[in-house]
């Protein structure tokens, strides 16, 4: 049989007798070999089988934007830094780039060195209680414009007269100092007139006029007086309110004689440490060292997932989203049918977590960047945040391996409750908020990648913005003629993307809420859109049978990758894959799919499920594909270096 459309491949079982000295070797050399392979095939078969898996390699620093090595805010780092740069340009010749850097840096460095002289005569000033000057300093630069610090240094000094009994001049001070300066805090703050903390604290500074104590009042109880710890207070509300650990002790010469010298090349060193740090913590190591052409994207082997690796059993209805919790991928969330969200252990292919569940099927999930919160969308209308902090904080391994009391089988894969229920071991997921998002179902949800806002989408025809710390909602997105099914958020977060049942993809600016851009090309509903790394691509999947690459520069699409079904009524995902080459998706028919995102071939179709694919996802740190279905189950999938690099999906278990 040729498989697949368009790419016919058949494999031929060749077993070749190996003759040695006229003596036949018992060992049969089994070679599967594609008939018919294009040449970007065969270069993608080259590159796949160059990877050797090595596997998961624990890091002592979790993550690479781990802001405890070092902060981008200290002094001589950036000083080191534009350094480097200078360096780096000086060896390429562009002497006048360098002289224009150097002189800008030289006036910044001098401008820092005068804050941070100001910054500490403001910390003595307010330790001695001297207000005059303290008050002369806030007319400066950097203080003049921080209503706040100038607020709070009134408020000190109105409460140490109170506590002196100086009551005419407190009064002044109440009038003349912070009456005016508390409308333009609250506004600030974003507080209406009347309401809010600054309100209320205004209140109780006026009632304070009448009391005997500066601690009768409720929002100065704790309020120690002068010879207390209320000025070293100040000193850290200042320092908070100024980002003042930012104007550290620095140089004011950036380039003086003294400062240690730049070693030879010094960027580029660091540049190659950083490719070699991403191959060796890679789970698959190259055989031959690779050359690289670009620095943009992270180093990995290009793997071509080829096996099962992992099936997890749990949820009692049809599975229609998952998604990797964090980078790292440790964990697995799934959304079912059956109302609830579990995560999975993806190491030990056990549920470790359930939620107490919607009122409705899991349509979507989100994971923060940090895995810290988890997002679901379901067919309650409603979008609620998950708290991971206590799981993600839990041992992992063999440490945590420990087997379930109570009616449990194993199944060759995890363990799972007879009934389907939770088993023993499993927690319950707590629940930050839970947000009625929309009227009817809520389809879509992403976190922004500051961690501090979602976005949803719903059958209400509507996108919104949310701020996930206190659910209240920013922004509302109108202007789809039917039901949003997907939403995302740019690399940059200046923008949502959605696409809805329209046929339409729209852009969203964040600010405006205006749709500054419509993608219109597929002839059926948009299930899903992802965006690369860069914000320049987005894939869009349909259900006219196809998943399209646009290039936003120019707004039209360049490949249109098919083979696969996706006409009903069920939301087939696809996503980037493996180095941002591949794409991989879901299906109607039951398989996963791979395409080569530049000859828009089917390259791999992986077979295991019974039941439509809804959605496939890739983790690059795991080098790992997740796929839920319409058979109840969550797998995983990996690129066995024992198999050939090609399979026809027909058998799963091989």
């Amino acid at each position: 049989t040729l498989w697949p459309p368009k790419c016919p491949m058949l494999f031929m079982w060749a077993y070749n007798d190996v003759q040695q000295g006229g003596q036949e070797e018992s060992n049969r050399i089994v070679h599967i070999t594609p008939w018919h392979m294009n040449p970007a095939q065969d270069a993608v078969a080259t590159q796949v089988s160059n990877a050797v898996h090595v596997g998961i390699q624990r890091r002592t620093t979790r993550r690479e934007d781990n802001e405890e090595l070092f902060s981008l805010q200290e002094p001589q780092v950036r000083e080191d830094i534009l350094r480097m740069i200078m360096q780096y340009l000086q060896d390429e010749g562009y002497n006048s780039s360098v002289m224009t850097l150097q002189d800008e840096a030289n006036i910044k460095m001098a401008e820092q060195a005068q804050k941070t002289i100001l910054v500490k005569k403001m910390r003595k000033l307010i330790l001695e209680g001297d207000w005059g000057e303290v008050e002369k300093l806030c007319a400066k630069n950097p203080f003049k414009h921080s209503n706040a610090f100038l607020y709070a240094v009134y408020k000190q000094v109105y409460l140490e007269l109170l506590e002196r009994q100086e009551y005419q001049k407190a009064f002044t001070y109440l009038t003349k100092r912070l009456k005016p300066l508390e409308a333009r805090v609250r506004e600030s703050r974003g507080e209406a007139e009347g309401t809010g903390t600054t309100a209320d604290e205004f209140r109780d500074l006026c009632y304070l006029l009448t009391c005997r104590t500066v601690q009768d009042a409720p929002s100065f109880k704790n309020w120690d007086g002068s010879k207390g710890t209320s000025r070293e207070q100040l000193v850290e509300q200042f320092q908070a309110i100024l980002d003042a650990d930012r104007l550290g002790t620095v140089s004011a010469s950036p380039v003086a004689a003294a400062l240690p010298r730049v070693p030879p090349h010094r960027l580029v060193t660091l540049m190659r440490q950083a490719v070699a740090y991403q191959i060796e913590f890679a789970p698959y190591h190259p055989k031959v060292v690779p050359r690289l052409t670009t620095l943009l994207r992270d180093y990995s082997c290009l793997v071509l997932p080829n096996a099962l690796k992992g099936t997890f059993s749990g949820h009692r209805k049809n599975v229609k989203s998952l998604i990797f919790v964090g980078q790292d991928g440790d964990y697995l969330a799934s959304g079912s049918s059956d109302n609830t969200v579990r995560i999975w252990d993806v190491d030990n292919v056990t549920s470790v977590a359930v939620s107490p569940g919607h009122n409705g099927r899991i349509w979507d999930l989100a994971s923060a960047k940090s895995g810290r919160f988890l997002a679901s969308a379901a067919g309650d209308g409603t979008v609620s945040i998950w708290d991971l902090q206590d799981l993600c904080n839990k041992p992992r391994g063999a440490e945590q391996q420990k087997g379930p009391a109570g009616p449990v089988y194993e199944d060759g894969v995890g363990m799972v409750d007879r009934r389907g229920g939770p088993v023993p071991d499993e927690a319950t997921l707590p629940r930050v908020c839970s947000i009625n998002a929309h009227e009817g179902d809520a389809y879509g949800v992403a976190f922004h990648p500051g961690q501090t806002h979602i976005a949803s989408a719903g059958y209400d025809k509507a996108a919104r913005l949310w701020d996930a710390r206190t659910g209240r909602a920013v922004k509302s997105f109108v202007g789809h003629t039917s039901s949003v099914s997907t939403i995302i958020f740019n690399p940059h977060g200046n923008m949502v993307i959605s696409g809805g049942k329209d046929c339409t993809v729209k852009f969203w600016d964040i600010r405006s809420g205006l749709c500054v851009r419509t993608l219109a090309s597929h002839l059926g509903e948009v299930t899903c859109v992802n965006m690369d790394t860069s914000g320049g691509l987005l894939l869009s999947s349909s259900k006219d049978n196809s998943n399209r690459l646009w290039d936003l520069r120019v707004s039209r699409p360049i490949k249109r990758f098919k083979g696969h079904q996706n006409t009903s009524k069920n939301f087939i995902r696809s996503y980037f894959g493996p180095s941002q080459s591949l794409i991989i998706g879901g299906s109607e028919d039951g398989f996963v799919y791979i395409w080569d995102i530049e000859t828009a071939n089917i390259l791999q179709r992986l077979g295991g499920h019974h039941g439509v694919v809804y959605s496939a996802v890739w983790n690059p740190t795991r080098a790992q594909v997740a796929t839920c279905s319409h058979d109840g189950t969550v797998k995983t999938w990996w690129y066995d270096t024992s198999k050939p690099v090609y399979v026809d999906g027909t058998d799963p278990a091989d």
